[in-house]
Order: structure tokens, then C-alpha cells, then sequence
């Protein structure tokens, strides 16, 4: 079983910063990939970051250039800086992982969920 436990939303001011942490426990023998999505009131969950296992980054165009993300493979654990806040980034954030187990197999899991409002 492979858990992972996100912190870091929250209530912020626009223009405000947040940073988002996800921690990967379990039954892990390599990451090949960590993300972060959002899901806004009434709108489908969407890509917003991803970091492959070889360090590339991609991210969503609407937040280019404001957020960050960034990997500690030793504690496998993703970050995601948010910076320049808007209120349209308001959104419940989930992490995913893709990893392989002590069997190879590709698998993936998603975290609980942690709301971010950016709100005057």
C-alpha cells in the first residue's frame, strides 16, 4: 500500500504565495512521476504540474511562470510554489503518483485533497 499525505492550502490573499507538499509512504520501489492537478467548483480535475523521474518539468500555461515544482527524491516527497496567486487558481489541489512496487508493476495513486481559496 502506498499513501500519500499532502499539507499546505489554505486561505490566501491575491498576489499571495502557498506552497503545497506531498509525501509518498509504502510499499514503493521508484517514482516515475509526480503531479499536481485541481479540481475548481463545477470543473473537470486538470493538470497544473508534473515532474518526470529524470527532472523534466511541465505545466499547465495558465500558471507558467508562477508556479514552481520541485522533488526530494530522498524523502519522496513533491512541492508545488505558488506564487502571484489568483482568485481562478481557487481549487481543491491533488497529488499523484505513478511508481513501481517491489513487483515492477506501474501504479498509480492520488492524495485527499487540499483546498486552496485565493480570496481578498
Amino acid at each position: 500500500q502506498v499513501q500519500l499525505v499532502e499539507s499546505g492550502g489554505g486561505l490566501v490573499q491575491p498576489g499571495g504565495s502557498l506552497r503545497l507538499s506531498c509525501a509518498a509512504s509504502g510499499s514503493i520501489k521508484s517514482i516515475y512521476a509526480m503531479a499536481w492537478y485541481r479540481q475548481a467548483p463545477g470543473k473537470q480535475r486538470e493538470l497544473v504540474s508534473e515532474i518526470i523521474s529524470g527532472g523534466s518539468t511541465n505545466y499547465a500555461d495558465s500558471v507558467k511562470g508562477r508556479f514552481i515544482i520541485s522533488r526530494d527524491n530522498a524523502k519522496n516527497t513533491v512541492y508545488l510554489r505558488m506564487n502571484s496567486l489568483k482568485p481562478e487558481d481557487t481549487a481543491v489541489y491533488y497529488c499523484n503518483v505513478v511508481y513501481y512496487d517491489e513487483r515492477y508493476r506501474r501504479l498509480g495513486v492520488w492524495g485527499q485533497g487540499t483546498l486552496v481559496t485565493v480570496s481578498s
